[in-house]
């Protein structure tokens, strides 16, 4: 399909997809097939045009035939202290020092003599054994289980200074929804699930929050990132491009391809059609026509990236003359 056929094309600007295009191509090895493109990208005015000779569009379809679906994250800017300094703080842990990463995926622990699994969230939680790979502690328990979703995020400390921190490595268990837990209970109706219903069930229900937030058993760790205005970095070690960057399954969506989306706005229902990179990924994000859109920092990215679950097509753009992996 020609890309300048897609709809909405002449409405996007691409403003801000060449600054997401160059930090890619300032790796110091850019995925395929960018090591080519990115001698050939031209001045930003001239990108547009250049995209639409370069590249052909390719639809992506669920197996079951069902629409795509877009959802939406973020970089929370969080209450905290590098060291505890009052009642009810949680830790992030950095990345503990005998976390084993297995070839397969998996992460495992050697324990006399043999390798297990990896502990799960409620034993890391309950445990005392990551005593002392405290990175940062966090005011609100709630927001730090959102925080390990969200991968990144910016802690403001006491001194009104902020701290940057990002994903270092997770403990290998697959990652649940807690929502499916609270639609299970009978707690929220599923059509009402978004991150701000979790959040005000948890908080309204301190009895029974922490045994639902462990029922995902994944557990995040973090590392403190330089202090910067730039995005969080992706998957693909570039920071993150508000509105431009997404996260993909990289089975579906080779890291640092063009996906054109048409979806609509989660706030008002008009149409968001455009451009972007994929530069992430995450647990929850498998399959084809299936995208995580970076909304920025802060507390108006994080309202709109709550909000976002969208029914949406996607395209995969790539090079004419050429066949994307897996066609």
């Amino acid at each position: 399909m020609p890309v300048d056929a897609l709809p909405g094309w002449r409405e996007d600007s691409l403003a801000h997809l060449h600054e997401a295009l160059a930090r890619q191509c300032a790796l110091r090895q850019a995925p395929p097939p960018w090591p080519a493109l990115c001698a050939e990208l031209p001045a930003p005015a001239a990108l547009k045009a250049w995209v639409a000779d370069r590249f052909a569009a390719w639809p992506l379809a669920r197996d079951d035939g069902a629409a795509g679906l877009l959802t939406g994250y973020y970089e929370p800017v969080l209450q905290g202290s590098r060291r505890r300094d009052r009642p009810g703080q949680v830790p992030l842990y950095r990345r503990p020092p005998d976390l084993i990463a297995a070839g397969d995926g998996t992460r495992l622990q050697r324990r006399g003599g043999t390798l297990q699994p990896y502990p799960a969230r409620e034993q890391i939680e309950t445990g005392t054994a990551l005593a002392g790979q405290e990175l940062a502690w966090l005011d609100d328990p709630v927001e730090a289980f959102f925080l390990q979703i969200q991968g990144s995020g910016r802690i403001r400390l006491r001194d009104g200074s902020q701290m940057r921190v990002g994903f270092a490595d997770h403990n290998g268990h697959p990652y649940f929804a807690i929502g499916r837990e609270l639609i299970a209970r009978g707690a929220l109706e599923p059509g009402a699930v978004d991150a701000d219903a979790i959040k005000a069930w948890l908080r309204a229900n301190p009895a029974e929050a922490d045994a639902v937030m462990r029922r995902n058993p994944r557990y995040v760790f973090f590392r403190e990132l330089p202090p910067g205005d730039a995005g969080p970095p992706g998957s693909l070690a570039v920071p993150l491009t508000p509105m431009r960057s997404v996260a993909t399954d990289p089975a579906h969506v080779p890291p640092g391809a063009l996906l054109y989306i048409d979806s609509t706005r989660p706030d008002d229902g008009t149409p968001l059609r455009r451009l972007t990179v994929s530069q992430d990924r995450g647990a929850a994000i498998v399959g084809a026509a299936r995208a995580d859109l970076f909304w920025g920092s802060g507390q108006e990215a994080g309202r709109l990236a709550g909000l976002t679950r969208q029914p949406a097509r996607m395209w995969l753009l790539w090079p004419k003359g050429s066949t994307p992996p897996g066609r």
